[in-house]
């Protein structure tokens, strides 16, 4: 598929996917929204595809939302059309025509099967940060700049960040940040927990390439797409014992299959693995029992 709003590039089994409207500082519109769900869709489908590198074009990460629309710009039926009503006139919140379009990516990519980086290279306010929780390491360039702006705007936080951000910083840090709506320099950013590095813009890229190299060059593909949605997953869960009927589960499936029987040979043998089970066709049978959910 040809995009407008992003770059999509396959290196080395690495993709970059690059939000790409420098002019407007990436700014997020409907067909960044749709173009970078369809992105997630085909990297899940291509097994050439080991990591994924979100990034920005020219100075910006992403600028938050496209605020072209004036007063509007959060209006949804002023920009869309009145949403569907219950018989008393009450809003009908169910309707799809309701649901916060950011959260439709962060919930795509919290379905990913491939490890996902974000290497912010300059500013990144409101869905420009919130777009990023979904990922599993956001890397830092100290040109970066970070907020959490929707007090300020009069809005709330989306994307599912009420969700996502108190589990990566925790709640103190995180109110702090959606309170005051300030922008804050990447050090800051760092010293909160919310990147893990903070590196010089020339060292951005290849940094995040080595790490996207590490993740991809020794391990198991099957495997790396289970563990990415069982760590992230277990983030909700009540007990402990929902981890142990994932984990036994997948030491059950995995167990016999092929790509087991390799990994152990082979360290034996002090050789490389040959991994050869594909996430497009090898994920185990229970898979989907624990990962579907339905917006009601």
């Amino acid at each position: 598929m040809a995009y407008e709003t992003i770059k999509y590039e396959v290196d080395d089994q690495i993709l970059t996917i690059t939000l790409n409207r420098p002019d407007k500082l990436n700014a997020f519109n409907g067909t960044m929204q749709q173009e970078l769900i369809d992105a997630f869709d085909a990297a899940d489908k291509d097994d050439n595809v080991r990591a994924i590198i979100v990034t920005g074009a020219g100075r910006g990460f992403c600028a938050g939302a496209d605020l072209s629309s004036g007063a509007n710009t959060f209006d949804r039926d002023a920009r869309r059309g009145p949403v569907k009503r219950l018989a008393d006139g009450a809003v009908d919140y169910s309707d799809p025509m309701v649901r916060d379009g950011g959260g439709q990516v962060t919930l795509r990519i919290f379905k990913c099967l491939k490890p996902v980086i974000a290497a912010v290279n300059g500013p990144a306010v409101g869905i420009g940060v919130t777009m990023q929780l979904a990922m599993d390491i956001r890397i830092a360039s100290d040109a970066a700049r970070f907020g959490f702006v929707f007090s300020q705007r009069g809005i709330v936080p989306e994307a599912a960040s009420s969700w996502f951000l108190p589990r990566i910083v925790g709640i103190s840090q995180a109110l702090e940040w959606c309170y005051s709506g300030r922008v804050f320099p990447a050090q800051e950013a760092l010293a909160g927990r919310l990147v893990s590095k903070v590196v010089p813009p020339e060292d951005l890229l290849p940094t995040a390439r080595a790490l996207a190299r590490e993740f991809a060059a020794k391990t198991a593909p099957v495997s790396v797409a289970l563990i990415r949605q069982m760590m992230w997953r277990m983030l909700g869960a009540d007990d402990p014992m929902e981890a142990h009927k994932v984990d036994s589960r997948g030491i059950y499936a995995r167990g016999r299959s092929d790509d087991v029987k390799e990994g152990v040979v082979s360290f034996l043998e002090k050789r490389p693995a040959q991994f050869k089970n594909k996430v497009s066709s090898d994920m185990p049978d229970y898979f989907p029992w624990w990962t579907e959910r339905e917006y009601k």
